[in-house]
């Protein structure tokens, strides 16, 4: 029944169901990056404004940005393709990283909202190379027009965590992401506070 009520619902409202569907991946993102950073307390607040991003952003954006490629270039020929991916990757992608660096400073009350920006968006842009083009090739290859902001959504879980770890720990390379990541999960063990229950880990399961 609860099934049945949200595919309704966002079959009704494609448009809000997948700007909602974008601020949960953004999220659960930034928590999964909480997760495996330094880090004792969850910073609840951190992913609120990544969340908000991520809703009123990325995921309204996206939703016309897909359709509007999809009407001025329709079909899924190599050449068609081609145009999309070259398209997505020179304008969308550097805006979207543009407004999620500034955004969340914004958010957090930075009196330069633009210092990351300045630090790590071009690396951001070119790690984004290595991911975002497959990603879209997929997207715009395979799945119908209604479905593709809800599959780059899903995509945008595994990028968000790789954004907010730059964006607190890294310099937006992969390379020290992957390093520092794996540092991080098999030196210490973890210990967060879920409202009032203490959970402890250890990776090494020692």
């Amino acid at each position: 029944m609860r099934r049945n009520v949200l595919k309704a619902v966002a079959q009704r409202f494609p448009w809000l169901a997948n700007a909602t569907l974008y601020g949960c991946m953004f999220a659960s993102g930034d928590l999964v990056h909480q997760l495996l950073a330094k880090n004792e307390q969850m910073d609840w607040k951190h992913t609120r404004n990544v969340a908000i991003v991520g809703f009123c952003f990325q995921g309204h954006f996206n939703y016309f940005w897909l359709r509007a490629l999809e009407q001025r270039f329709p079909g899924k020929s190599a050449q068609t393709l081609f145009k999309k991916l070259l398209l997505d990757q020179s304008f969308a992608s550097p805006l979207a990283t543009s407004v999620f660096y500034t955004g969340v400073s914004f958010l957090e009350g930075k009196d330069d909202v633009f210092e990351d920006w300045r630090e790590k968006f071009f690396n951001t842009w070119k790690t984004g190379l290595l991911f975002w083009p497959f990603m879209q090739l997929l997207n715009f290859a395979l799945m119908p027009p209604h479905l593709r902001t809800s599959f780059m959504a899903c995509c945008a879980f595994v990028w968000a965590t790789f954004l907010c770890f730059s964006r607190q720990n890294g310099d937006g390379t992969a390379g020290v992401a992957l390093r520092l990541n794996s540092a991080i999960i098999y030196d210490r063990d973890f210990t967060y506070n879920f409202f009032g229950f203490k959970v402890t880990f250890n990776p090494n399961f020692e």
